[in-house]
């Protein structure tokens, strides 16, 4: 690759990376994506599942804008589930555990065929500037590559440091070196850099469990895909098991705290809430004597598996302490030890709601770099950097999704107007709007967007025109069709009615061929009609202050009457509508008032400052 070949950097090939390299070359822009080695694209670090509850209508929406990880997760699952099924639809979820190894190859190959996509095996030690703006990057053999914009995806890479016991070892990833270079270089450009942790737990060999003794847990009898583009899911699925911690080894646990590296003051930075390390857990819940463990398949062939709710930073000894008391485990190997990892992350309120930092043109921030934890939410983050990169480019508006748009929306919201001190986790409790954000519409809400920005192929588009126009006909049927005096529609709606169970096998609609997904996304329509229609008029109210835009570099120390909290904030935050100011953490309506008058105020003053120069 020769310099002024690029439009577009992406730093990094984890799920933010693969998701915003592929964006921005579907798009149109030349991009190269940099990576330490090809072999670790889409590397699951962590547990190997993509989707749960808010991360599986995340899932969704990448690939109804037209991204890579439904696709990957549809040909590389080994058992699917949809959570919370006996639930409504709003807090349905879709989760699906990967073979890794697939998983990688899926999205290496998808990345390699992508037209103006270059892959670099390098390590970036320094992002280059001019004046503020976004000139290439420099890497640590010394090669310089130039672009207009740059999206830096580096995990948990930045000034990376993994603890076992009192171990330290410099690394951004088991057996993969740290990237110590460009945290130093971004700090020189100005951006707040602070740090985060996480763990992982144990790895063990498959062969040397003994599962047969332990609870199975099956995925569904028939999967849900997460692709729009999937029809169906006929593969045979691989079963996880369930086993639980105990008394004994919570006492080693407690014996051993002076060797934990989280409380013995090793690890100073803060980890994950909603993830917590088996040592927090039996501290945090102290009443609680066993906790539950899922064994989890890493891979088809069923070699390694990973024990999910053990994450751990205890000493390799322990660990296989630990093993020996746990049911299933008790002869198990370890192929790899649990260790927790300290990284360099930039506070997300550096950010503009493009994901695009306020002080660097040009520099965009996806996946944990910006706090963040998960799969899922660093892909979503992706493919709206790389999408907004290339807009960049071509001097279009950014796109940004609202909070009653898309979980994308509410992620990058609450990132923005909130910031984190702990590693962000999605949850469908955070999306005020999540009865109308359902995994089951994730195409009705985005696709559309997608084939405007070039993501959405025809292939997809097609299949999207079809369903949109199914659903609206079986509507219509449903709408004009009577019995005992009501529509069928208006039967549907009543909250007993048993008129959704028989809805598929009623003789009109066998006839018509309707999938079931079109027959569940009709009933579901008809269940939330009214409720849809009244979060309608809250959505155009935020609407509004959305759409009332704050100058940059807006004078707040010079607005009478607003309070010294709310001008502290503000001046932090920088917001850039007032539907912005309006959702930062202590700021009240009567502040979003008092903005309001100063604007209208200061708008008034420039109209007539306009006429006056015209005459």
């Amino acid at each position: 690759m020769k310099a002024g070949e690029l439009d577009c950097i992406v730093v990094g090939a984890g799920h933010a990376g693969i998701e915003a390299a592929h964006a921005a070359a579907r798009i149109g822009a030349r991009t190269g994506l940099i990576t330490l080695s090809r072999d670790t694209i889409a590397k699951m670090s962590c547990n190997p599942a993509i989707g749960g509850l808010g991360k599986g209508q995340i899932a969704c929406e990448v690939d109804a804008l037209g991204g890579l990880m439904g696709l990957a997760t549809d040909a590389t699952g080994i058992q699917f589930r949809l959570l919370n099924r006996s639930k409504g639809p709003a807090v349905r979820a879709p989760r699906a555990q990967a073979d890794k190894y697939r998983y990688q190859e899926f999205m290496r190959v998808a990345l390699e065929r992508t037209p103006n996509l270059t892959i670099v095996e390098a390590m970036v030690s320094e992002i280059l500037t001019e004046h503020n703006r976004v000139r290439g990057v420099r890497c640590h053999d010394g090669a310089v590559f130039s672009a207009a914009t740059v999206v830096l995806t580096t995990g948990t890479f930045l000034r990376g440091l993994m603890h076992v016991g009192t171990e330290r070892q410099p690394g951004g990833r088991l057996g993969e070196p740290a990237a110590d270079e460009l945290s130093a270089s971004l700090e020189r450009l100005g951006l707040e850099v602070q740090r985060l942790k996480t763990g992982t737990p144990v790895r063990l060999d498959a062969a040397t469990c003994d599962l047969g003794k332990l609870e199975i847990q099956h995925g569904d009898s028939e999967p849900v895909p997460f692709s729009f583009l999937t029809d169906r899911i006929d593969r045979a699925q691989t079963p996880c098991w369930i086993t639980y911690t105990n008394e004994r080894m919570h006492q080693l646990i407690r014996d051993n705290l002076d060797r934990a590296p989280l409380y013995t003051g090793q690890i100073q930075s803060t980890g994950p809430r909603y993830c917590p390390s088996i040592e927090t857990k039996i501290l945090r819940f102290a009443d609680k004597q066993r906790h539950q463990v899922f064994l989890e398949p890493e891979d088809e062939a069923q070699t390694t598996i990973y024990c999910n709710g053990i994450s751990t930073s205890l000493p390799r000894e322990v660990q296989e302490q630990m093993l020996r008391l746990m049911p299933g485990t008790e002869r198990a190997r370890i192929v790899h030890y649990a260790y927790a990892i300290e990284y360099d992350y930039c506070p997300p309120t550096q950010l503009q709601p493009s994901l695009e930092t306020k002080r660097i043109d040009g520099l965009f921030l996806a996946g944990q770099i910006n706090g963040t934890s998960g799969y899922e939410e660093a892909a979503g983050q992706g493919i709206l950097a790389g999408i907004n990169a290339t807009k960049k480019l071509r001097g279009e508006e950014p796109l940004v999704l609202g909070r009653d748009r898309a979980y994308i929306g509410v992620l990058i919201d609450d990132l923005m107007t909130r910031g984190i001190d702990e590693p962000y986790r999605m949850f469908t409790s955070r999306a005020e709007h999540r009865l109308a954000l359902r995994s089951d519409n994730a195409d009705r809400r985005l696709t559309q967007i997608g084939r405007s920005i070039g993501l959405a192929d025809d292939v997809r588009y097609a299949r999207f025109r079809k369903k949109l126009d199914d659903i609206e006909r079986l509507r219509s049927y449903l709408q004009a069709t009577r019995r005992e005096g009501s529509s069928l529609w208006d039967l549907l709606r009543r909250p007993n009615s048993d008129l959704a169970g028989q809805l598929a096998a009623l003789p009109e609609i066998k006839v018509t061929g309707y999938g079931r997904h079109i027959v569940e996304a009709v009933v579901v329509d008809a269940k939330y009609e009214g409720y849809l229609a009244k979060q309608q008029r809250l959505v155009a109210a935020q609407h509004d202050l959305d759409s009332k835009k704050i100058p940059a570099n807006f004078d707040y120390a010079g607005v009478e009457h607003l309070r010294c909290e709310a001008r502290e904030k503000l001046i932090a935050f920088e917001p850039a509508t007032l539907g912005h100011a309006s959702r930062i953490s202590g700021i009240t309506p009567a502040d979003i008032t008092v903005l309001q008058v100063w604007l209208k105020k200061l708008s008034g003053s420039a109209r007539r400052a306009s006429g006056e120069g015209a005459a």
